[in-house]
């Protein structure tokens, strides 16, 4: 996976000292963070994803699930060759544990507590989940495959 191929081990496990901090929630991959082990960093430093996912309390938190139910459709497209999305299953709101297992969308907390309307969208038909093996992080945008087949209709 990205992670283990990018960063050694050493990084791996200290990524999280600078991602939860001020300098670390600048950089675009330190706002969608959300390291397992060490949730209570996420809930205090994470500036984007915590507020977004509505599990920390902001004065947008009642704007923000509004805002994504008036979504028509959804389509969560992801698949097990990304190779930059760890875990793959995170685009479709999976995620792992504190086992590095992965939870999927519907066994998360994000999903049964609907904090941000996702739950509400799926029980009304508005979420549409593709696999698509075979496809790299670069290329979701660019494969005339997925955009035909998946995206357009």
């Amino acid at each position: 996976d990205f992670l283990h191929v990018y960063f050694p081990n050493y990084v791996k496990e200290t990524a999280y000292e600078f991602l939860y901090s001020e300098g670390g929630q600048l950089v675009s991959v330190g706002n969608y963070w959300r390291d397992p082990h060490h949730l209570p960093l996420f809930f205090n430093y994470s500036t984007f994803l915590a507020r977004v996912d509505n599990v920390v309390d902001t004065p947008n938190a009642t704007q923000f699930k509004e805002n994504f139910l008036k979504l028509k459709k959804l389509i969560l497209i992801g698949g097990p060759n990304d190779g930059i999305i760890c875990p793959w299953q995170s685009s479709h709101f999976g995620f792992f544990d504190e086992n590095e297992d992965v939870v999927e969308m519907k066994l998360r907390n994000i999903y049964t507590d609907d904090t941000f309307g996702l739950r509400s969208l799926d029980l009304s038909g508005r979420i549409t989940t593709v696999t698509v093996p075979g496809i790299k992080h670069p290329e979701w945008h660019t494969n005339t495959s997925v955009i035909d087949n998946h995206i357009l209709p």
